[in-house]
């Protein structure tokens, strides 16, 4: 063989070689953002720079992989979300408190679970391995929780972060019908109106859909409005300053209640 034709093979190899390599750095940059999903763009603009940004992250892939990450037993799950229910109507009377004891029930189902919760920043990293989708709403809660201490934090501010709290908190029990329906318990989550069961509260400043029916023993707390064709059957307690419209029955002592 010629040097010349030995010359062509080697640059021939070398297209092929460049070229299984750039299919194997495409093909992981695929997998990295189909598990990551926002997370990856996150990483990328804290990194500078794709390369180093999905190095970081087959860094946390392996550093959770030596983790011994569990999923909870049927009696602690339904244990916690007992504990879950219970800080959702305490958010009614203190928003703070409630907020900041979600914080701290994430946190303990984060550790049963076998995620280290000592670094908050690594906490963040090791969640965004299996609960991309969910990290982000845990961060902006976090964010909130900080407001809190400072007295920053007003109650949507608060409502919200609980409502965050909870993506991840489900997510982590494997329980999605915390957030996209009925939960264990048999109620509907702290910001859902429609379904609204008996004996739950109506939080403030929430609109009640029209043609809605309000079970009874409902608390609907100041400045939610009661639009028309809403049926508020008795033992439904409303405020003087809650708003119903035309067409909205209210039961007659809580009528005489509003008229005083």
């Amino acid at each position: 063989m010629s040097s010349g034709t030995t010359a062509i093979v080697i640059v021939v190899i070398v297209v092929v070689l460049a070229a299984i390599a750039a299919m194997a750095l495409m093909a992981r940059r695929r997998r990295l953002q189909q598990q990551f999903g926002p997370e990856y763009d996150r990483a990328v603009e804290e990194q500078n720079g794709r390369l180093r940004a999905e190095s970081e992250l087959a860094e946390r892939q392996r550093r959770v992989r030596k983790l011994d990450i569990r999923p909870l037993p049927e009696e602690a799950r339904a244990r916690y979300t007992a504990n879950w229910m219970a800080i959702q109507e305490q958010f009614v009377d203190t928003p703070q408190a409630a907020v900041s004891d979600a914080y701290a029930l994430v946190t303990v189902v984060m550790r049963e679970r076998g995620y280290p919760t000592d670094d908050e920043d690594q906490v963040l990293a090791d969640l965004s391995v299996e609960h991309a989708s969910t990290v982000g709403s845990f961060r902006n809660a976090r964010a909130i929780t900080m407001n809190v201490v400072s007295g920053e934090a007003a109650t949507e501010d608060l409502r919200q972060a609980l409502i965050q709290y909870r993506e991840l908190f489900a997510d982590l029990l494997g329980s999605p019908e915390l957030v996209n329906g009925t939960n264990p318990a048999g109620r509907a989550p702290a910001d859902t109106m429609p379904g609204q069961l008996a004996g739950s509260t109506v939080p403030v400043d929430t609109a009640v859909p029209a043609d809605t029916t309000v079970p009874a023993d409902t608390t609907v707390l100041a400045d939610t409005t009661v639009p028309a064709d809403t049926t508020m059957p008795g033992g439904t307690s409303v405020p003087g300053s809650t708003t119903a419209q035309a067409d909205a029955t209210v039961p007659a002592e809580e009528a005489e209640i509003r008229r005083r």
